[in-house]
């Protein structure tokens, strides 16, 4: 897939404020700090477009990005925030939760973790939530910059290791790296290729 352009669309904290669901919609969560910001800017060759920080928990909004003026990508409040109070943690959870059961257009959600972590009960627990609510989602490692090509294999068997003892198969995984570039045309030719065989059904 060639990214002709991605341009921001809108922020907001209401599901029901969302752009009318007419396209397909692909949406990116994970853990503080995990690298989203860096991983959307990397796909869709803006550096400009998510806003990155050091500071974990920066993205509390609902953001759209119109791609190639054909589909939304959304950048999602992470979970687990660090620094949030309890009653913070408690609305952002909600925003999650609500965005997430009731986008009737989501083609799929992109779980990102960090390879250079062992697997992680909040990232263990929120992926069996998704799947006990029957959410299509996707498992991107991020960061593999950092690590070996073994150490990057090791990480990602951990995860498929921990995984099966309760799903009976993994889903699609993702390897990638916002410095590198490494993963980028595979994660894009797996958004055109939904984009091409899964049905408009909003």
């Amino acid at each position: 897939m060639e990214i002709r352009g991605a341009t921001f669309v809108t922020s907001n904290t209401d599901v029901r404020q969302c752009p009318a669901p007419d396209r397909h919609e692909y949406a990116f969560i994970g853990r503080s700090n995990v690298g989203k910001s860096s991983l959307i800017n990397m796909l869709t060759n803006n550096g400009k477009l998510a806003k990155t920080s050091s500071t974990p928990g920066k993205t509390r909004l609902i953001n759209h990005f119109l791609v190639n003026n054909e589909w939304y990508l959304v950048d999602l409040p992470g979970y687990g925030y660090v620094k949030s109070s309890r009653e913070s943690r408690k609305q952002f959870n909600a925003l999650i939760r609500d965005y997430i059961l009731h986008r009737e257009n989501m083609v799929c959600l992109f779980v990102l973790v960090d390879s250079r972590h062992a697997p992680r009960a909040i990232d263990l627990e929120f992926m069996a939530w998704l799947g006990e609510n029957g959410i299509p989602f996707a498992i991107v490692f991020t960061k593999a910059d950092k690590l070996t090509a073994r150490a990057c294999r090791d990480s990602m068997a951990a995860y498929e290791n921990v995984m099966l003892e309760q799903w009976e198969s993994m889903p699609k995984t993702f390897l990638t790296s916002a410095e590198s570039r490494q993963g980028r045309e595979e994660l894009l030719g797996y958004l055109d290729e939904l984009n091409r065989t899964v049905d408009k059904f909003w």
